[in-house]
């Protein structure tokens, strides 16, 4: 089933900055219909709505408020691609005395903001026959000490990723689970790795031809890719097969 993003209505939480906004600019460059602008500060987009018109609109939308995405939803029925990317990121250790307060508030952002987006555009996705994206990473499958917190969300918000394709897939509606590793953007700088960061324009790239291919996972740029290498058989032989048909 081959995917073009030609005419395409998209729905991009965090679509301001960083990968969002890489993402936004591509697929508009690439022919998008529209691009809903899911965002907590409206102020944020001006940029996008003076360079693209009426080819964007500004959705305020917070990702811990149910009623705020409920909302957008209601409004973007025409979407064909929702791309859940806004997420937050701390540099906390397991035992850092604001480990489990900040694990909480990444949890609401990057695991419980995911399943509100799903949630909230499923009939939207079924009728549409749509594709959903969901920005996970690297740190899905491997901890980092002092990215602990967020590594475990991230791991979290992989799994949950897992359930959606599933649950999705007899309704013929794409599922994608994109793990970046490093790439050029705020977050990079806050944990220090922007020395190795790829640009994040080679995201969305990506992610059209994994949605072309059929593909769920995906890894876009450099480091990505070298943790790829030893995910693949992996990802290929367990999370990639249908347990229920293995016991048949």
């Amino acid at each position: 089933m081959s995917f073009n993003i030609s005419n395409k209505v998209v729905f991009i939480t965090g679509a301001n900055r960083g990968i969002g906004k890489c993402i936004t600019e591509h697929f508009l460059e690439q022919g998008a219909k529209k691009v809903y602008l899911a965002v907590r500060n409206p102020n944020s987009t001006k940029d996008l709505e003076e360079q693209y018109g009426e080819k964007v609109e500004t959705i305020q939308v917070d990702i811990t408020d149910e009623a705020s995405i409920l909302e957008a939803a209601k409004k973007a029925t025409d979407v064909d691609v929702v791309i859940n990317n806004a997420g937050i990121i701390s540099t906390v250790a397991p035992l850092d005395d604001n480990a489990l307060d900040t694990l909480k508030e990444e949890m609401e952002v990057n695991v419980y903001g995911l399943m509100r987006v799903a949630k909230a555009f499923e009939a939207a996705l079924i009728a549409n026959q749509g594709s959903l994206v969901q920005l996970n990473s690297v740190a899905s499958i491997k901890n980092h000490l002092n990215m602990t917190t967020y590594c475990t969300s991230k791991a979290a918000s992989y799994s949950v990723t897992q359930g959606l394709r599933d649950h999705f897939k007899p309704h013929n509606v794409r599922v994608l689970s994109v793990h970046p590793g490093v790439v050029a953007t705020d977050m990079a700088d806050l944990t220090g790795l922007s020395d190795i960061a790829s640009s994040p324009q080679i995201v969305p790239i990506e992610i059209l031809s994994a949605l072309d291919k059929g593909e769920f996972h995906v890894f876009p740029d450099a480091i990505a890719k070298q943790r790829e290498v030893g995910f693949k058989s992996y990802a290929d032989n367990v999370i990639m097969k249908d347990f229920a048909e293995e016991r048949k």
